[in-house]
């Protein structure tokens, strides 16, 4: 397939929708959006790689296609925004332009209808590896936007739904042969996670919480890098962790603490406001495991015997 008729798949997939968000999207040299007044411009990007992110032979190219979007556009959730636009660039192999690309569009146009989040434009090359880049542009409030840098001491550490669940999917979907489906809750959550676009946009719109970002990487890599935008140390309490129920306790905890891939909000909350924190938003669990300290060091508490908390999440460049 020739790169022309790669760009009118894409096209044909896409340009039957609306466009609401984008004033001129596919088919020009590049794209327009439209801002709205009273709100800041929020960006994001990121790689979906094969063989680090996805492999050929396990992950179901529709489940590539939503998840490259979605992990993308958790960055805006993180922010409190609101998803708006998004480009994609593509380098794929000549063998994957036929069926797998097919499936792929279909699982992205899906995610960009869910979210909602409408595609504007992008680039593809050639590859011997498939290599997925995805802009996000979203927006928020101006002077709204949650950042990582408000965190203050005595404030509790909050987490949405349940941690680890990804990765106990990505090891069952490892197990398995063939490509995988989505059969139980941890494979769903590791092939088509949700961004939590809705809890962010409740807590910038409340101003509930001092500072929040997305947990991609695990909470023992994500939490020091919060902590260390606001110039504070944390202590997590294990014992209270929102963990994945088909897993050992000792390995769901490992999970808890370690496993990447969630795409939960991790966020913070000072103690005048902790009232008005619930158990639950819209049916998401929300849980507080700790609080925010003096110094820069993150403890970890189990059976009441603190411990330095290891960071021993996904690094990209860890050997």
């Amino acid at each position: 397939m020739h790169e022309n008729e790669i760009i009118e798949r894409i096209s044909r997939v896409f340009g039957s929708s609306r466009r609401k968000k984008v004033r001129l999207g596919l088919g020009d040299d590049a794209a327009l959006w439209r801002a709205r007044t009273g709100y800041e411009v929020v960006l994001t990007c990121d790689w979906f790689l094969e063989g680090s992110h996805f492999l050929r032979d396990k992950h179901p190219a529709d489940a590539v296609g939503w998840k490259c979007l979605a992990r993308a556009v958790s960055d805006i959730a993180a922010m409190g925004g609101e998803p708006r636009c998004f480009l994609l660039s593509m380098a794929l192999p000549p063998n994957l332009t036929g069926k797998w690309l097919e499936e792929f569009l279909r699982g992205l146009r899906r995610a960009s209808a869910a979210l909602p989040c409408e595609l504007a434009g992008g680039d593809t090359t050639r590859q011997e590896r498939a290599l997925i880049q995805v802009t996000v542009v979203g927006e928020v409030p101006r002077g709204r936007a949650l950042l990582r840098s408000g965190a203050r001491v005595g404030d509790s550490i909050f987490v949405s739904g349940r941690l680890g669940q990804a990765d106990a999917g990505l090891e069952e979907l490892k197990r398995r042969n063939g490509l995988a489906r989505a059969t139980d809750e941890s494979l769903r959550k590791h092939l088509y996670p949700e961004p939590r676009l809705a809890l962010g946009q409740w807590l910038a719109k409340r101003r509930l919480a001092t500072a929040a970002m997305d947990l991609s990487d695990g909470l023992s890599s994500d939490l020091p890098r919060l902590c260390a935008a606001s110039g504070v140390g944390a202590r997590v309490d294990v014992d209270s962790l929102p963990l994945s129920s088909h897993e050992r306790r000792a390995r769901a905890v490992e999970l808890a603490l370690h496993g990447g891939d969630d795409y939960e909000l991790l966020f913070t909350v000072s103690r005048r406001k902790l009232g008005r924190v619930p158990r639950s938003y819209r049916g998401l669990r929300l849980t507080r495991i700790g609080e925010i300290t003096r110094g820069k060091t993150i403890l970890a508490v189990k059976d009441g015997v603190p411990r330095k908390l290891e960071t021993r999440g996904w690094d990209p460049f860890r050997k």
